[in-house]
């Protein structure tokens, strides 16, 4: 006897984004094209290579939170707890009627506190380290942006934070997903945060060749554009909550979508370049598809990985084409990594945010900047201008350093 799978729903959405710092703001802007791509400011790049970045503009903590509370907290963890505050005061979660050890928090972070690293690192070098901050283990490490907003909103099921490079965003919507359909939670806040616009972060980058050094934002993140050499990295967070249906159904919550389908693999081939043709892309989207019981031609529109690199969007590509077939030439593919840059570890999250709100609009967002056709991305991008179009399922890919792979499918909410 099989048990039945029970069903997930969103019902809360928040992001901080290099191109809004709500989760409709950075929607909005992502329909329009905006690019949020400019000179770095975080930092002088006089020195530097890489003179462009994805940053979060204006951006005051005590907005969100206490003056006090903001200093002991990286940049990362300030995002995800502007985020969170969102995503719950959206989902109209009452905690006063829950049950906290059936809550939990799934957020990711591919690198943590970079920027605490990097300045408290300057300081021991200078001071002597035991003068750094008795904050710098608490600021630093990646899971403390899901263990803030346990603290925070009194969540006390499963509290973790997956690493996994630039799929942990999509590995933490994807296991918050299972871990409700499983029967082991009704609610899980989910998804990913990161600040690693320094210059440590940018260096190490920059030093892997894995960015680019154009610095005209026209022409810098420009997925499956012939003349793309290297991603932009961005900042951010973004945060979903999902819920158990009747759950949600039972407290009378708006749902906004439904997480249907996840797949996670690994390429195992190479520290930083995906497997050869995108066999561990392929796989994973077919697992997915299958997870959700769903033939190919149900997807109609894929959020890319995208990330602008050489190889990554030539794998992407393929792998979308083994995955899918024929059908692969008549769905839409496009990259929003063209308007935020790489978000690393929030990526996957944010894009996740943008797949549940294309399918709520039936608005598929465009890769902007697209001016010279690749032949081996060949593929409907949706360049430049997004499109209305009838959408029943999305799906988002995450593809990271390590061979790390997430797909996630999305279902249009019919309310």
């Amino acid at each position: 006897m099989t048990m039945e799978k029970r069903r997930v729903v969103i019902t809360g959405l928040g992001a901080v984004t290099p191109i809004g710092k709500t989760a409709q703001a950075a929607w909005t802007a992502a329909r329009d094209g905006v690019c949020g791509i400019a000179p770095i400011t975080l930092y002088d790049t006089s020195a530097m290579k890489v003179k462009l970045a994805g940053e979060v503009k204006d951006f005051q903590p005590e907005e969100y939170m206490e003056r006090r509370e903001a200093r002991r907290m990286d940049r990362f963890t300030q995002f995800a707890m502007a985020a969170a505050g969102e995503a719950l005061a959206r989902s109209g979660l009452d905690m006063a009627r829950e049950d906290p050890a059936r809550c939990g928090v799934m957020v990711s972070s591919g690198i943590g506190g970079m920027n605490t690293i990097q300045s408290e690192c300057k300081k021991g070098a200078e001071k002597g380290y035991d003068r750094i901050s008795p904050f710098f283990i608490p600021m630093i490490i990646p899971n403390m942006a899901a263990g803030q907003i346990a603290i925070k909103y009194g969540f006390q099921g499963m509290c973790v934070c997956p690493v996994a490079a630039c799929a942990g965003g999509g590995n933490a919507v994807g296991d918050a997903f299972r871990h409700i359909r499983d029967g082991y939670a009704e609610v899980m806040v989910c998804g990913g945060a990161e600040a690693a616009v320094a210059e440590m972060g940018v260096g190490g980058f920059t030093s892997l060749k894995a960015l680019t050094t154009c610095a005209d934002p026209a022409r810098a993140s420009i997925p499956f554009d012939k003349e793309r050499s290297g991603f932009v990295i961005g900042e951010g967070a973004g945060i979903l909550v999902l819920e158990e249906y009747g759950h949600a159904k039972a407290r009378g919550a708006e749902i906004l979508g439904e997480i249907v389908g996840y797949g996670a693999n690994c390429d195992a081939h190479h520290i930083t370049a995906p497997a050869p043709n995108g066999a561990g892309g392929a796989a994973c989207m077919a697992q997915a598809l299958r997870d959700a019981s769903l033939p190919p031609e149900a997807i109609g529109y894929i959020n890319a990985h995208g990330t602008s690199t050489a190889m990554n969007d030539v794998c992407e590509t393929q792998a979308v084409k083994a995955a899918f077939g024929p059908h692969a030439k008549a769905l839409m593919m496009s990259s929003t990594k063209s308007m935020t840059g790489h978000l690393l570890g929030a990526s996957g999250a944010v894009e996740a945010i943008f797949s549940v709100l294309a399918l709520r609009d039936q608005f598929a967002p465009p890769t902007i900047h697209y001016a010279v056709p690749d032949p081996e991305c060949d593929l409907d991008v949706v360049p430049n201008q997004g499109r209305s179009a009838r959408l029943d399922y999305v799906l988002s890919n995450s593809l990271g350093f390590g061979g790390h792979n997430t797909s996630l499918i999305f279902k249009h909410w019919e309310g």
